[in-house]
């Protein structure tokens, strides 16, 4: 890591670095962005209960009622709802997706209308449930279309990053959005485990709050440990006499314990989120009660249902990402196959039973680390806002490592080149 710091600095590097600084240009622009609140309204004071991850992926905007309360997550439900609908679904779009670069472009646009298109209709909902009846329907059209606007914005700017800036600019804004909460989070844990009436408690205090940053720290290496891990497959060319790693005609197929990454963490905390919007929006007790006592994450019962839901839409989501009888296709054409595995559907089966195998731990993985801080508030006495863990964490550490990665492989096709020309 430190090589590639030096070599970034470097004066043949000078355009990489101008990428960085508008990279991070663009996300100073977003955190100004999350303290302007929406013209006419004041902060919200309720609990946002459901809307916690909504709120911490957006570094606090929606508790802010700012323009960019509603982040980039339309876009987001909207990318996972179009790639659900190309699994032979609607024809046209699993059409779209097997056309290239022209198709992608087009889903692309797609996806940004549709999620043009959710931004509008939650923002109107938020308007409703957070403003009140006392709101009229001038007044929620007027802060849905301001809501609609910061979303479209974020879009832009997430594009802009992606082109002029490093890495991919909609994960950068989630996770700028996360890291700005994380400051006020740990003054926040100070103030609750120091205080300073005497010097013993002074003391306890402050190793409370040691143990509490050493704990949180842990997670994160733990995070990258598992985020790095993978199974590596080895695959045969009988047409080729050497590979990139040495051995003769032999590569791997790389399958990493957590193939579908954040995704099924987010599904579910959506899917499980709908009855609380709906009860805020409604605002029936009776409702609200049944919404409160089962699918509460404090609950026995709603913990149970996330843990479900995670494992579900982690088997799905991974078999999405990774097709074993298309890959095994794929192989059999390029005249490769998997020592000691007859090619066809007897490589199908390996690879959707080692594909199984993985996503049991991976799905595990995300239940832990989604678990955590709802353990973490419910066996403490700590605020809320104040947690270890979570799918915010997880999402930080994800795509850092991805930005890094991109990074690191700009710097060194750079060398290759200069290298190539000497």
């Amino acid at each position: 890591m430190f090589k590639t710091m030096k070599q970034l600095f470097t004066p043949t590097n000078k355009d990489l670095r101008h990428r960085i600084y508008y990279t991070l240009g663009a996300l100073m622009i977003f955190i100004l962005g999350i303290s302007i609140r929406v013209p006419g309204t004041e902060n919200l004071s309720q609990n946002l209960s459901f809307l916690e991850l909504l709120n911490t992926m957006g570094g606090g905007a929606l508790k802010n009622f700012s323009i960019f309360a509603l982040g980039v997550m339309p876009y987001i439900t909207a990318s996972i709802i179009m790639q659900l609908l190309q699994m032979d679904i609607i024809p046209y779009f699993t059409e779209l997706s097997k056309q290239g670069p022209t198709g992608r472009q087009k889903l692309n646009q797609i996806t940004r209308y549709i999620g043009i298109a959710f931004s509008f209709i939650e923002g109107y909902a938020f308007a409703f449930a957070f403003i009140g009846k006392s709101g009229n329907p001038i007044e929620y059209l007027y802060i849905a279309t301001v809501l609609t606007a910061g979303t479209s914005f974020l879009l832009w700017l997430g594009d802009q990053i992606t082109q002029k800036g490093i890495g991919n600019g909609i994960s950068l804004i989630i996770m700028a959005g996360i890291i700005a909460t994380l400051p006020q989070m740990f003054v926040t844990a100070f103030q609750s485990l120091v205080s300073f009436d005497t010097v013993q408690i002074a003391a306890l205090g402050v190793t409370k709050f040691v143990i509490f940053v050493i704990v949180y720290f842990a997670i994160v290496i733990g995070m990258i440990y598992v985020q790095e891990s993978e199974r590596r497959i080895p695959i045969q060319y009988a047409n080729k006499s050497t590979s990139a790693y040495g051995k003769a005609g032999q590569s791997f197929m790389p399958i990493k314990i957590n193939t579908s990454g954040v995704i099924p963490v987010i599904f579910a905390s959506s899917l499980i989120s709908i009855p609380g919007i709906l009860a805020q929006v409604i605002k029936n007790e009776t409702f609200s009660k049944i919404v409160s006592k089962y699918l509460s994450y404090s609950t026995p019962v709603g913990f149970c249902i996330y843990v479900i839901l995670i494992f579900i839409f982690a088997y799905f989501y991974t078999f999405i990402q990774v097709k074993p009888e298309d890959f095994a296709k794929n192989l059999q054409e390029s005249g490769g196959y998997i020592p000691g595995i007859r090619p066809g559907e007897d490589t199908k089966k390996y690879l959707s039973k080692i594909l199984s195998r993985l996503t049991v731990l991976g799905a595990i993985f995300l239940v832990i680390i989604a678990g955590i801080p709802i353990l973490f508030s419910n066996f403490t006495s700590m605020p809320t806002t104040v947690s270890i863990g979570g799918t915010g964490l997880l999402i930080v550490v994800g795509v850092a490592l991805e930005t890094y990665k991109q990074l690191e492989g700009s710097l060194l096709a750079r060398n290759y080149k200069r290298g190539y020309r000497r």
